[in-house]
């Protein structure tokens, strides 16, 4: 008899995929904001390419460096200056490095059901919110955050 490994996919079973309004963002175990939107978030593993000696139509790949993307942030101007004086530390030359979380919550806007922790993060391009006389929309100021390396909680 095979021994069959028991899966959680069960036939005629839909499961939801969650949805991608609901997340916030914690710096060094503190929510900061909750923000309109995220993204960027990405690895990439760069390639290098070599022919053998004797098969030189044949161009092989084996794994190079490995580039983490920046993270865009978008998020509603309010009185809190904290994120803003995180920029401007790096901007005086003391840039402060901070674990950050993407925490992504389940549609009951409570329960976390997935986490990207960004190690060593820190910010490093601030945009402003564009200023309209005759607009009517909420201003938007817009943070780029780098970071060393990625995990998925």
């Amino acid at each position: 008899m095979a021994d069959t490994a028991p899966t959680n996919a069960q036939p005629g079973t839909f499961i939801d995929p969650y949805r991608n309004y609901n997340f916030k963002l914690d710096i060094s175990g503190g929510t900061e904001a909750h923000f309109t939107e995220c993204s960027g978030i990405g690895i990439r593993i760069h390639t290098i390419q070599y022919r053998e000696g004797g098969v030189q139509q044949v161009v092989k790949q084996i794994p190079g460096r490995t580039e983490y993307s920046d993270v865009v942030f978008r998020y509603g101007l309010t009185s809190s200056p904290e994120l803003f004086t995180w920029f401007m530390a790096g901007v005086q030359g003391k840039v402060e490095r901070k674990n950050v979380s993407i925490i992504l919550m389940d549609a009951d806007g409570v329960t976390e059901v997935v986490r990207w922790n960004l190690v060593n993060a820190w910010p490093k391009e601030w945009r402003g919110a564009p200023l309209d006389a005759l607009g009517h929309e909420i201003a938007i100021e817009t943070l780029i955050i780098c970071y060393d390396s990625m995990d998925r909680g």
